[in-house]
């Protein structure tokens, strides 16, 4: 059991793990732990409303029951809980983690977000990557209202936040354990992967996101059409025999099932990653999983994220962020006003509207705005900065959904 590793009273790393970097207010009687905070407060947050309208892997599509990303997140939630539970480690921070993840992804899943990252080393010559960006966005642009019916930043313990931003990479050859060392500014971390997250409730979530996705992007790419069932499988066979694998999958599997899908890869991943994990080792799942668990990736990455199928699409999300990006910098000129915002988007109320809202909430451009609409959160932007101003652009389109942006796109294109 890893009950004297878990996230407890009884840990050393315990005081770090709930360390707040500024205070959050106290209710008298709250029977809430600090960690349950913090994912209420997650679960409460507008950027996890918007996950609903956040592609997954396949953008607006019509097919209602194709996965979103909020759907995607809350498989994380339920796959981490039951390897939590399992493993006796701390569920709360388990459950913080895992639905606050993915906050930062950008519209348009992965698709987006090379365009975004693209525009971000252009424009700024930094590297964008969506796991740094949901620390952003949890540290500085979400928020809540407080007692006093004022928002204010959501102020997450370091465990959480540091889960946040270390839930993504690979875990193919080793077991992953958790780090020793706390880092004191999280935004000096330049890579996914770069280090492993500071408890072994983060590790818990960034193996259990590897296993939410590979199944459910299959099965939504079967429903769609874009391969089959027996096409999927028989490629996945053909990887393994590649890597030495000569056994039929189904027989490995935990499942006395005769059809493999993503329940059973589910399954017979959780259960092969509680049967190998132990504190010294680390979590890792045994060597056959781990060569599933590439195969997938390879078959994954061939048959359905490069799908021709697909190239229409991409090519319609890097016309509609660019277009939208181009158009916010218009007003690049080193006199921004509210004023000036409403006078130059005249034509395109949506994103008028929001912007200026954006820019109140988050910019220096008037404090006097800022205070009558109740916002007491930080001002991350200085509006006579150009490099701040990219900045507060780029995270604005991060932050938005699918249909907002091809809302915003319409307006471009659409005459009364």
């Amino acid at each position: 059991m890893f009950w004297e590793f878990s996230a407890s009273k009884d840990n050393p790393k315990w005081a770090d793990l709930i360390h707040r970097e500024e205070a959050l207010y106290k209710r008298e009687r709250d029977p809430r732990s600090e960690f349950n905070r913090d994912y209420n407060r997650l679960l409460h947050c507008r950027a996890y409303r918007r996950l609903k309208h956040k592609a997954q892997v396949f953008f607006a599509p019509d097919n209602d029951h194709i996965c979103t990303r909020i759907e995607h997140v809350n498989h994380v939630v339920s796959i981490s809980r039951t390897i939590a539970e399992k493993l006796a480690l701390n569920v709360d921070l388990t459950d913080a983690i895992a639905i606050g993840h993915d906050l930062g992804h950008t519209p348009f899943g992965h698709e987006g977000e090379n365009i975004i990252r693209e525009i971000t080393k252009n424009e700024l010559g930094e590297t964008f990557w969506h796991e740094k960006n949901s620390l952003w966005f949890v540290d500085n642009i979400d928020t809540l209202a407080n007692e006093d019916n004022r928002q204010e930043n959501l102020k997450l313990t370091y465990g959480v936040r540091d889960g946040i931003i270390c839930h993504c990479g690979e875990v193919d050859d080793t077991a992953i354990k958790p780090r020793d060392e706390v880092i004191e500014n999280l935004y000096d971390l330049e890579k996914p992967s770069q280090v492993s997250p500071f408890s072994w409730e983060g590790c818990v979530v960034k193996v259990a996101d590897k296993i939410a996705f590979y199944g459910r992007d299959a099965e939504d790419a079967i429903n769609l059409g874009l391969m089959s069932t027996n096409n999927f499988y028989r490629e996945v066979y053909r990887e393994l025999n590649k890597l030495g694998r000569k056994e039929k999958i189904r027989d490995e599997l935990h499942s006395e099932s005769k059809e493999i899908n993503n329940t059973t890869l589910i399954h017979s991943f959780v259960l092969d990653l509680l049967d190998n994990s132990n504190p010294e080792r680390g979590l890792g799942f045994s060597p056959w999983y781990q060569d599933l668990l590439k195969a997938l990736r390879v078959v994954s990455r061939n048959l359905i994220y490069d799908n021709p199928r697909l190239e229409y699409s991409k090519k319609r999300i890097r016309l509609v962020i660019e277009s939208i990006f181009s158009q916010l910098m218009k007003l690049e000129n080193g006199n921004l006003s509210v004023e000036r915002i409403d006078t130059v988007l005249k034509h395109y109320p949506i994103l008028n509207d929001a912007f200026v809202e954006w820019m109140i909430q988050y910019s220096n451009i008037s404090e006097s705005l800022k205070k009558d609409s109740r916002f007491d959160n930080k001002s991350i932007y200085d509006i006579n900065n150009r490099g701040q101003y990219i900045r507060a652009v780029i995270d604005f389109i991060s932050g938005m959904t699918d249909n907002f942006a091809l809302n915003v796109f319409e307006e471009f294109t659409r005459f009364k």
